[in-house]
């Protein structure tokens, strides 16, 4: 049985929305996309390498589907993201939506019937594992349902007040394991807190 892998990009209150730029996902009037960028660095890009290295299936709520869909068959042959969005754009991609017929991008499948049921269906076949990225609607359902095999989380030192959170209100009480950690040479000492805050201004401008 293959696994369930969720990637999220996670801010210090727990806030998963629009981590890579602006206009990512504005609904609830979230104004401060992109807010992983001031902390990008070389670990975290070898991190994310990391995940990527081995083969995998993307599995993705509607709304990340159509965010994903919209800029990885786009990415410039000399882009920095290029070697990303030829394994995006490649790997088969399992989409949990309503409206199949609007699955464009290349290798697209929508699921059929009850999204747990076909959940479980993915991970009792052969191939290799689902990855989650994002699709935090679908993410707080794949947990509550007890389908989530491993969570990486990129744990960033910023506060962002509002937003879509991993977890909500209603998440019920569980225990993990930590299975691995590792640390970038940024650290939460009062600099970096301070220039969290900068960060945070520059969001807003």
């Amino acid at each position: 049985m293959r696994k369930l892998i969720v990637a999220e990009q996670i801010s210090l209150d727990g806030v998963i929305q629009s981590p890579g730029a602006p206009e990512e996902d504005v609904s609830g009037e979230f104004r401060l996309g992109g807010w992983v960028v001031p902390y990008t660095d070389e670990a975290i890009r070898q991190d994310l390498q990391d995940l990527f290295s081995q083969p995998f299936e993307l599995l993705l709520g509607r709304r990340t589907y159509e965010i994903f869909a919209a800029y990885w068959p786009r990415v410039p042959v000399d882009s920095d993201n290029r070697a990303i969005a030829d394994l995006f754009n490649n790997a088969p991609k399992h989409v949990a939506t309503h409206r199949s017929d609007t699955l464009d991008w290349h290798n697209s499948h929508a699921l059929k019937g009850e999204l747990a049921d076909a959940i479980r269906a993915l991970r009792q076949q052969d191939g290799a594992n689902l990855l989650t990225w994002g699709s935090g609607d679908m993410v707080r359902q794949l947990l509550a349902a007890g389908l989530v095999d491993e969570l990486r989380l990129m744990l960033y030192p910023v506060v962002l007040g509002h937003g879509k959170r991993l977890f909500g209100d209603n998440a019920q009480a569980s225990a993990f394991i930590l299975a691995h950690s590792t640390s970038t040479p940024m650290v939460c000492s009062p600099a970096t807190r301070g220039a969290a805050r900068c960060a945070q201004e520059d969001l807003k401008k």
